[in-house]
C-alpha cells in the first residue's frame, strides 16, 4: 500500500526520489519526429542558431559509444551554450535567431548534429573559460544523465588558460573534451565523439 511507504526518514527529511534509466522510449517525450510522431511547432531541436544569428556559424557532430566500442543509437543529446559574446540566454525561445539550447538524437545515421555558433568566452570567478558547449547525454542504462563539455581544437590559446579544462589533471583526459575540426565543409564543422566507458572514456562533470 502506498500509504505505508514513509516519505520522510527518521530525521524528518524528505526521501530522495528514486532515479530510473531513460529507457528505450526517451524520444517519445523529447524528440517526437525521431519517434515517428508529428513534431510540434515548439519542439526543441538541433538548430540553436538560425539565419541572422550573430557570430561564426558552425556545425557540431558526433557519436556516442558504449564500453564495448559499439554505437549507442538511442542516445539523446542536449546542448546549451553562451552566445558569441560569452553571455547565456536568460529566457529560452527557439524561434529567435539564437536560442542557446537544443536537442539531437543519434537514431538516424548514428551521429548527433547541431547547427550553432562558436560561443564566446564565459567569465568564471574573474577568469575566462575557453569557448565551449555544455552537453548532457541521455540513454538507456544511464540512471542519471551524464554531463560533459566540448572545447574546440582551434582555440588552443584559450584552452591553455581555461580554469575548468586545466583542472583535469591528465593531458590525455583533457583531450577527450576537444572537438576536432573537420575539413571540406561549407561552414566550420567539428566532431566530438563521446565514449561512455573504456580506455577513451570522456571526462564527465558532476555539476
Amino acid at each position: 500500500m502506498y500509504s505505508q511507504y514513509k516519505l520522510q526518514d527518521d530525521t524528518g527529511i524528505l526521501r530522495e526520489t528514486a532515479s530510473q534509466t531513460s529507457g528505450p522510449f526517451v524520444h517519445i517525450g523529447l524528440a517526437l519526429e525521431i519517434a515517428g510522431f508529428a513534431s510540434r511547432e515548439d519542439e526543441i531541436w538541433q538548430d540553436l542558431a538560425k539565419e541572422g544569428a550573430e557570430g561564426e556559424h558552425i556545425e557540431l557532430v558526433g557519436r556516442v559509444y558504449d564500453g564495448n566500442g559499439e554505437l549507442v543509437h538511442d542516445a539523446l543529446i542536449e546542448m546549451w551554450q553562451a552566445d558569441s559574446h560569452g553571455n547565456y540566454i536568460a529566457n529560452f525561445n527557439n524561434k529567435k535567431p539564437f536560442s542557446g539550447f537544443g536537442r539531437s538524437a543519434c537514431a538516424i545515421d548514428g551521429d548527433f548534429h547541431f547547427n550553432t555558433i562558436k560561443p564566446g568566452s564565459v567569465d568564471f570567478d574573474g577568469k575566462l573559460m575557453a569557448p565551449h558547449v555544455n552537453i548532457a547525454v541521455f540513454a538507456r542504462g544511464i540512471n542519471l544523465h551524464l554531463q560533459t563539455r566540448a572545447y574546440f581544437e582551434d582555440e588552443q590559446a584559450h584552452n591553455d588558460n581555461c580554469p575548468i579544462l586545466n583542472a583535469v589533471p591528465s593531458l590525455a583526459r583533457r583531450n577527450t573534451l576537444i572537438a576536432v575540426k573537420e575539413a571540406g565543409n561549407n561552414q566550420p564543422r567539428y566532431r566530438f565523439d563521446i565514449y561512455l566507458q573504456g580506455d577513451n572514456e570522456t571526462v564527465f562533470f558532476d555539476f
